[in-house]
């Protein structure tokens, strides 16, 4: 990693894990087995990253309790020379193909009283993405 992709904003603070595989891979969100059917070696955080916008949308029309409307990016980290692509909220609808990005820590993605499951069953939190400056 280089010192031009560091984030002090998420730093010891909220992780956002990849998992590496023996053949060199990186998968987010991590998964039992990789790409080339092996078990995952390590974990990459990729909050300490600055990732490129792949694609984007708008959508106007959201689940409850999700802002609207909301955009949403793919995302390509380079971590060590190794694409890890992912998809998220954007904190602006000021965004384009190019765009440097990186990831920011939020307590609720969506409002959790809104939904029809119970509050208590699912996790709020996650990581959405923000102009890198």
């Amino acid at each position: 990693m280089s010192d031009d992709t560091h984030s002090d904003t998420n730093a010891n603070q909220h992780v956002m894990e990849a998992h590496r595989y023996p053949d060199g891979s990186i998968t987010y969100p991590g998964h039992p087995l990789g790409p080339g059917g092996k078990e995952p070696t390590g974990t990459v955080d990729l909050s300490e990253y600055v990732a490129e916008v792949i694609t984007w949308t708008t959508s106007t029309a959201t689940p409850p309790g999700v802002r609207q409307p909301n955009t949403l990016a793919i995302v390509e980290f380079d971590v060590d020379g190794e694409p890890v692509r992912a998809i998220g909220q954007v904190t602006t609808d000021e965004v384009e193909i190019g765009d440097e990005v990186r990831p920011v820590y939020c307590e609720e993605l969506r409002e959790p009283g809104a939904g029809i499951r119970e509050p208590a069953s699912q996790e709020w939190d996650g990581f959405r993405f923000e102009p890198a400056e």
